[in-house]
């Protein structure tokens, strides 16, 4: 009999420690605010727009570019912006576009001239860049094929 008002006691107690416990918890987060959602602006700003970036001197380096937007009630419709060219960049591709060349081909003998293709692996500042270019340049010395046969070799006398 003592074992089961033992028995009881340790229940009721484990009863009164959840309750206790689920009270805690239901506080805890009744005491959380719930954040207002934040409200989405409506606007009739366009997307910024921008030019291509200008060199401050010579043709690669610090510089600038100038972004504009439309809409009647942005606060902001122009801007300046700082942009950087690297000088390391092929310039007749535009200053902007950054690309990935190929070997060069063989050199076809009519033109004297060899080719590779590139292919786009970069554009700053969203510029407009083709997705593939080919450049050609002058082949160099066009080597004559060696004639087969007994090569004699002179010594000079001295």
């Amino acid at each position: 009999m003592q074992q089961q008002q033992q028995q009881r006691r340790m229940l009721t107690g484990a009863l009164l420690a959840l309750i206790f416990l689920l009270a805690a918890v239901s506080t805890t987060e009744a005491g959380k605010k719930e954040k207002p959602e934040k409200k989405a602006k409506k606007s009739d700003c366009g997307e910024w727009q921008w030019s291509v970036c200008v060199p401050t001197s010579g043709d690669c380096g610090l510089g600038t570019r100038e972004g504009t937007r439309t809409g009647a009630e942005c606060k902001q419709t122009t801007k300046t912006q700082k942009c950087k060219i690297p000088c390391n960049w092929k310039k007749q591709f535009g200053a902007e576009c950054k690309y990935q060349f190929q070997a060069w081909g063989e050199c076809d003998l009519n033109t004297a001239l060899k080719t590779r293709t590139g292919n786009l692996k970069r554009a700053l500042h969203n510029a407009d860049c083709q997705k593939t270019v080919t450049i050609s340049k002058p082949c160099g010395k066009l080597t004559k094929p060696k004639p087969q046969g007994k090569v004699h070799l002179l010594k000079a006398a001295w």
